[in-house]
């Protein structure tokens, strides 16, 4: 029963608010493609909803607390917001705004809807097992900060939703595993968006969840088929309706009466004649396609099944069809068909309203209106209170080598930042089997692997890895898949909303696979998550692996993706204010994500030094965090910008050095973030086009280049795709040539590498020379 309440509604009132429920979800589908004319369909999903409503009306009126977390099915959007408009969270003005600019949005979404508070569901596959990584995010803050008030994680899920590659790669993954606080509940109506699925499909998926450790449901039969199984010919029955292939039995949706009956009979066994000729024609329908996940009283049970079970997940496959109670139920084409006006207003007569009273909420008297007053009171969403500030320093204050990575200088930092206990106590990272090729080596040393329980690991005295899994550990290492990471950091950075406690996530991922990855990563920054990810290695400079594992426009999706701020640094020290003030941003009521893009190559840290002794630590770390600073000054001639970022910079400051005995007044630019500087420079921009000024201008870019060079010619060195710094020469129109990766690369040396693609000293001078003559 939900809590707050004694009992459990009876079924009568749970059906009088069913059919409320799917009443208000169809009309706002209705309203929202007739409120006016538009270029495009509208569209919504009546009949997706219609499947769906038994299932989240058993769940929402007679199950779930206020501590637990559900994830909607994305075309259930429409019941949803029915539940929250019944239970008093949702304003009535709402209903009449599904799908409209500032009004509710096409799927659930955590950062659009006035409603939503657990998940944003809409990318399919990605809100289906969102719950399971909110558990193990649960899961982890109980063991470092006591446990939380019981909760339980529930996704209503698409049955189509489960050919996404992801749910697998989530179901399978050992960190996820003995999370018994989690119910998937499969609306299996056997349709996806263009067909009938063949039932060896649900005998498919009933299997693959059981074989990866979970508990598994069905709820095929509503009470009356049971019964009638029951009976005696009743197992004839039930085997000549397991037998039927999926789109036949659809079929027996579009027929009533004797023609229903002749086409159930057609190839039956005489057992299943006999039986079937003791029943009026009238009620052959409502027994033949009484599915489980249609009867409240079933899924209740199976629900109370679920939760007696705590040692693993549970799987619920809720039988169902598309379109249930409606006249276009079990249509294969009915995936975004939508009721005529005709039969919106025989649905509205059948539901005894009227265009008067068709958006009303029950009686608050009644029982209906009892039931949902009650509900909303209990798990109505609460705002959540702003996160707690935290003390993280400037920076970290490790001490670095002379030469060294960027990958290395960041092991260092997170090291030494573990050693505030406070700190530490919210700091997590996650990697997907790359923890020691992305140098947390250190940090699981000093923290620990994350476990529920202890583990025992055989020879571990013997190795520099310390590798103890145990309830205290600080690490959660995941199986090979990115997509699993970013969806683990999205819900580890939601902490603070689902579990009441903060946590600091990082995550570790081999560069080039951020992209693998990115469906995910863009799905938990819409959902408004904080965390950093640390792309590493990158680029063709990760010469000997190959073109495989070289990437080139991962800057780009960074720079172009809302809700984080990519940085790329090129010294030790710059990395560690970047990551310390990262950690603080995190914390921040408008703070944004981090995306830190770093290399293995070692370079000379001197430059960094003698610049931070040139301009001051203060002026320098300022510049830094704001997007980038001058690292070589010209010292008169010809004015020439050369621009970089990251590992390359070594080259560019030889450029540098034979220019200038060449005569050419060469300044040094290092590019810490590309990001924080094209959207200053673009905020100006939008600014002025509103009729206002910024009175920095074009933002730090301003300060990076002086009024007597913003006519010199720019030359941009990166290691990614060339576009990715090219825009540089727009903000004062300057003359530009970008050097970047414009192919896939291969196995060399970095010379070879950088060779071919134009990174050498000499090469960078032809270009420089190349721009100055224009």
């Amino acid at each position: 029963m939900p809590i707050g309440m004694s009992t459990t509604p009876d079924l009568a009132t749970l059906e009088e608010i069913e059919r409320r429920v799917l009443w208000l979800s169809v009309r706002m589908i209705d309203y929202a493609n007739r409120r006016g004319e538009t270029e495009i369909k509208v569209g919504g999903h009546q009949a997706s909803s219609a499947s769906m409503v038994s299932i989240m009306t058993a769940l929402w009126f007679g199950h779930i607390g206020g501590e637990d977390k559900v994830a909607v099915k994305p075309h259930a959007s429409p019941l949803y917001h029915s539940i929250k408009y019944l239970t008093g969270e949702l304003d009535r003005s709402y209903l009449t705004r599904l799908r409209d600019f500032g009004g509710l949005q096409s799927y659930p979404s955590r950062t659009k809807d006035p409603d939503v508070a657990d998940f944003s569901t809409g990318s399919v596959g990605l809100g289906a097992v969102a719950p399971l990584f909110s558990a193990a995010a649960r899961r982890f803050v109980d063991a470092h900060h006591g446990p939380r008030p019981p909760a339980r994680f529930i996704a209503t899920v698409g049955d189509a939703e489960l050919d996404e590659g992801n749910v697998w790669e989530a179901i399978a993954d050992p960190a996820l595993q003995g999370l018994g606080n989690v119910m998937l509940v499969i609306d299996l109506n056997r349709q996806s968006l263009d067909r009938v699925v063949p039932g060896i499909q649900s005998r498919r998926l009933t299997r693959f969840f059981a074989e990866a450790g979970w508990h598994v449901i069905e709820v095929k039969y509503g009470a009356k088929l049971l019964a009638a199984f029951a009976r005696d010919g009743g197992d004839a029955l039930r085997k000549h309706i397991d037998d039927m292939p999926n789109e036949e039995y659809q079929s027996l949706f579009a027929v009533e009466g004797s023609e229903l009956r002749l086409r159930f009979l057609e190839n039956a066994d005489p057992a299943v004649e006999r039986f079937i000729s003791t029943i009026d024609d009238g009620d052959v329908g409502g027994l033949i396609r009484n599915l489980g996940g249609h009867d409240i009283g079933e899924l209740l049970k199976a629900y109370r099944r679920a939760d007696a079970v705590t040692d693993r997940p549970t799987v619920v496959f809720a039988y169902t069809v598309k379109g249930r109670g409606l006249p276009l139920a079990g249509d294969p084409m009915n995936h975004s068909a939508l009721l005529t006006e005709d039969q919106i207003d025989d649905l509205r007569s059948s539901m005894g309203l009227t265009a008067d009273t068709e958006w009303d909420r029950f009686d608050p008297h009644s029982a209906a209106g009892g039931v949902c007053t009650a509900v909303g009171e209990s798990i109505n969403n609460e705002p959540t209170p702003p996160r707690p500030a935290i003390q993280v320093p400037e920076a970290s204050g490790a001490t670095q080598k002379p030469i060294t990575s960027s990958q290395e200088a960041f092991g260092r930092v997170l090291v030494h930042l573990g050693k505030d206990p406070e700190l530490a106590s919210r700091m997590v990272t996650a990697s997907p089997d790359v923890a020691v090729s992305t140098n947390l080596g250190g940090w699981i040393n000093a923290q620990g692997v994350f476990s529920a329980t202890e583990s025992v690991e055989y020879g571990v005295s013997d190795r520099i890895l310390k590798w103890a899994p145990g309830p205290d550990g600080r690490h959660i290492e995941l199986g090979i898949s990115e997509m699993n990471l970013f969806l683990l950091l999205g819900q580890l950075g939601l902490a603070h909303e689902h579990h009441g406690e903060m946590l600091l996530p990082i995550g570790t991922v081999y560069d080039p696979f951020v992209l693998r990855g990115l469906d995910a990563l863009i799905y938990s920054l819409y959902n408004d998550s904080k965390f950093i990810i640390v792309g590493t290695p990158s680029g063709v400079t990760l010469a000997p692996e190959g073109g495989a594992h070289q990437s080139s426009i991962t800057p780009s999706v960074g720079l172009e993706l809302p809700g984080i701020v990519a940085i790329e640094p090129a010294y030790a020290g710059a990395v560690d204010w970047l990551l310390t003030d990262a950690l603080r941003d995190l914390a921040a009521p408008v703070g944004r994500s981090r995306y830190l893009r770093l290399s293995t190559r070692p370079i000379d840290q001197k430059p960094f030094v003698d610049a931070t002794g040139r301009l001051g630590e203060d002026r320098i770390r300022t510049s830094v965090l704001a997007g980038g600073y001058r690292l070589r000054e010209s010292n008169g001639g010809p004015p020439l910008i050369l621009a970089a970022s990251g590992p390359v910079m070594p080259e560019v400051l030889a450029a540098a050095a034979i220019l200038e005995e060449e005569g050419v007044g060469v300044t040094v630019v290092d590019i810490t973030s590309q990001d924080r500087l094209f959207h200053a420079w673009t905020m100006s921009l939008d600014q002025a086009a509103r009729g206002a000024r910024l009175p920095d201008g074009p933002g730090h870019i301003a300060n990076l280049i002086s009024p007597s060079e913003r006519n010199a010619p720019i030359v941009t060195v990166h290691d990614a795709a060339p576009h990715s710094l090219a825009w540089l020469g727009s903000v004062f129109g300057q003359r530009t040539v970008p050097i970047g990766v414009d192919r896939f690369g291969e196995s060399g040396t970095i010379a070879d590498l950088y060779k071919a693609m134009g990174f050498l000293p000499e090469q960078i001078v032809n270009s420089a020379l190349a721009a100055l003559e224009g």
